[in-house]
């Protein structure tokens, strides 16, 4: 299987061109919300319960995709590229892949804040993340967000470059990109197969 990371900031098109990604390999799409919102209306956000319950079903989910021979997975994630404990989390999923034999890249976007604050309350995304919908809050939790390092910088190392140097990694400045340029110029990097 082909597991392929597509990161970045809030907003800024994970879902959307992961989407298209598949549409174009026939891999499946497991964005991050499919394992944020069936627990919020139990455990508030960030609570040991809810994180626990989060990370085991995304797990679960990777290997049972390897288990049922996908041929790819595409996930989204909100990379704290500083932090220790997001890059040994990915490393987890990393492991589960190569343990099958299969392959993993990573594709990272990055648009610019103004950009993101436009995208962030799009009646497609508010759709697919009913945690969003509450619009003053989905606002400023993408700004607290902007504390964290959500892209790479040229000449700046990271804990995420322990885990990016060993595979294949495309950073996309997807700004005036449509999601399609976007997916086309990750598949073009990544070498990945495009369905006839």
């Amino acid at each position: 299987m082909q597991l392929v990371v597509v990161f970045g900031p809030p907003a800024v098109g994970k879902m959307t061109v992961g989407r298209e990604i598949c549409a174009r390999t026939g891999f499946r799409l497991f964005h991050n919300h499919l394992t944020i919102e069936p627990f919020l209306g139990i455990f508030p956000f960030g609570s040991p319960s809810f994180n626990r319950l989060s990370v085991e079903l995304r797990r679960r989910v990777v290997e049972e995709a390897i288990e049922a021979g996908l041929p790819g997975l595409v996930f989204t994630f909100v990379w704290g590229l500083e932090l220790v404990a997001d890059r040994e989390f990915l490393e987890g999923y990393v492991d589960l892949v190569h343990g099958a034999g299969g392959r993993v890249s990573f594709v990272e976007l990055a648009a610019t804040l103004e950009e993101r604050v436009a995208r962030n309350n799009t009646e497609h995304r508010l759709a697919e993340k009913p945690s969003k919908r509450d619009r003053a809050f989905n606002d400023a939790n993408l700004l607290e967000l902007e504390e964290y390092v959500l892209n790479t910088s040229p000449g700046v190392r990271l804990p995420a470059h322990d885990l990016l140097d060993h595979h294949l990694h495309v950073r996309i400045e997807n700004t005036e990109l449509t999601p399609e340029q976007a997916a086309a110029r990750a598949l073009d990097a990544l070498g990945l197969p495009v369905e006839a």
